[in-house]
């Protein structure tokens, strides 16, 4: 069993260089209970549609496992949302999830995990200083994508909330799997 680590929703809009302008990357950790919509967090927002939210990209999901490898990596701590997550999670292998596999967060909402965060250069951006420069490269490499969820049931969840697996489509590829091209997207 997980347990949900923080909720994070957009700080605000930041001036970007990329072709939109803005960024919605800044997320941040809010305290006591958020709902859960069919398009993901109350509060929070996507400065680019085109690649991000929807119903399928509703909620951007990563493991405090993988954080804490970036933190090794990069010699500094890295708050929860850091990564642009709306859920940071702890005891949920996120890259070893597979397409198709439903969590129950809390007590009722369901969430459906989709496809595998493809690195853009608005993160590079966002990472900025020394490591900006072949960032993309380098988080493609490490094969940490993290995963984007389609919301199933909505409702309320908040930091320290239980996720269960309640289901495993065992034949569908991983998020993993997916991202370093091992499996097609199905």
């Amino acid at each position: 069993m997980g347990v949900l680590v923080a909720a994070c929703v957009v700080q605000g809009l930041r001036a970007d260089a990329g072709s939109v302008g803005v960024t919605a990357i800044d997320k941040r950790a809010v305290e006591g209970p958020v709902r859960v919509r069919p398009l993901g967090l109350h509060a929070d927002v996507q400065a680019s549609r085109k690649h991000h939210g929807g119903l399928d990209k509703a909620l951007y999901v990563y493991s405090a496992d993988d954080a804490a490898y970036w933190e090794s990596e990069l010699g500094r701590p890295l708050s929860a949302g850091w990564f642009g997550e709306n859920l940071r999670v702890s005891g949920i292998d996120v890259s070893g999830a597979r397409l198709g596999e439903r969590w129950r967060i809390g007590a009722t909402v369901v969430v459906e995990v989709t496809t595998p965060r493809t690195p853009c250069q608005t993160f590079a951006r966002w990472v900025g200083g020394a490591d900006e420069r072949g960032w993309v490269k380098r988080f493609a490499a490490a094969a940490r994508p993290g995963a984007y969820l389609r919301v199933v049931t909505p409702g309320s969840i908040e930091a320290g909330d239980e996720i269960e697996v309640v289901s495993v489509p065992e034949d569908a590829p991983t998020i993993v799997q997916v991202f370093t091209g091992e499996a097609a997207l199905v």
